[in-house]
């Protein structure tokens, strides 16, 4: 025994050099870097400063605050109880609903475009039934936030799943004990628990729907002033003004930098894995 558990050690101990694995994990390192520099440097501040105060560009900026903020809001509200549902509940068809959720995170965008157009477009299967109401939602600014919600909730259901999954249950139950009513737990025992991880996904949420394209161009269409946000107003910029394409390729490369750093943050405080 003793001799086995001095061998386990020894292939413990026995770690791989540095150099090669920097060796040979220097291409995908470079790959992944390079693209990411040269933007940096592909932009000065004088054209940075130029382009962003354009009013095209100032519009696309306020639109996507706008719209991400309320998209984000509306997966905390209506995908919180979803989270907690599917993390302490067990019931018929838990593990389709599941999937369900995850399935905006791997469909191809336009595919989610196509889905929202075909709900709730004019003739669709939800939008007729608006229509006749007098209420239309493509190529409108509310169809910029179902667009960014539809793809970005799960994010933030997945992690607050995690979260609500995480907390000891001896908890609640201590504070049930003692009278509090189940709201009442929730709101302080099962929330501060999970903290991390429901604001960690509400930063990733807040941050995917910023950086949605596919399915808004083909829901809410690509209208200056309306519909058109930061990524929509790249897309356009590529094709008539390469400086307001790099300008807001840049903010959005820093946001997205800034967003990754603070959610492994809130990681290396304990939150469960996104």
């Amino acid at each position: 025994m003793h001799q086995s558990q001095r061998k386990r050690g020894e292939w413990n101990g026995r770690h791989p050099k540095t150099w090669p694995l920097v060796v040979a994990g220097l291409p995908m390192i470079m790959f992944l870097l390079l693209p990411c520099v040269s933007l940096v440097f592909r932009v000065s501040p004088a054209s940075f400063l130029q382009h962003i105060v354009e009013p095209q560009v100032a519009q696309a900026i306020a639109l996507s605050g706008t719209t991400t903020l309320i998209s984000t809001i509306v997966a905390l509200i209506a995908g919180t109880p979803v989270a907690y549902l599917i993390a302490r509940r067990n019931f018929p068809g838990k593990a389709a609903l599941d999937t369900l959720i995850d399935l905006p995170i791997v469909l191809p965008p336009s595919v989610a475009g196509i889905a929202l157009l075909i709900a709730f477009g004019r003739r669709g299967l939800l939008g007729g039934y608006l229509n006749e109401l007098g209420i239309s939602i493509p190529f409108t600014q509310a169809a910029v936030v179902l667009a960014q919600l539809f793809v970005a909730s799960p994010l933030y259901i997945k992690s607050a799943k995690a979260g609500f999954a995480s907390v000891d249950s001896d908890f609640e139950q201590a504070a049930a004990i003692d009278g509090a009513s189940p709201w009442k737990i929730f709101c302080t025992v099962t929330v501060p628990l999970s903290f991390h991880a429901l604001v960690g996904g509400a930063i990733m949420t807040w941050a995917r729907a910023l950086g949605e394209f596919g399915a808004t161009i083909i829901f809410a269409g690509n209208f200056p002033g309306r519909t058109q946000t930061m990524p929509l107003a790249i897309y356009i910029g590529f094709e008539l003004d390469l400086g307001v394409a790099l300008s807001l390729a840049l903010i959005l490369l820093a946001i997205s930098f800034i967003v990754l750093v603070v959610v492994k943050g809130f990681l290396r405080r304990g939150m469960a894995p996104l």
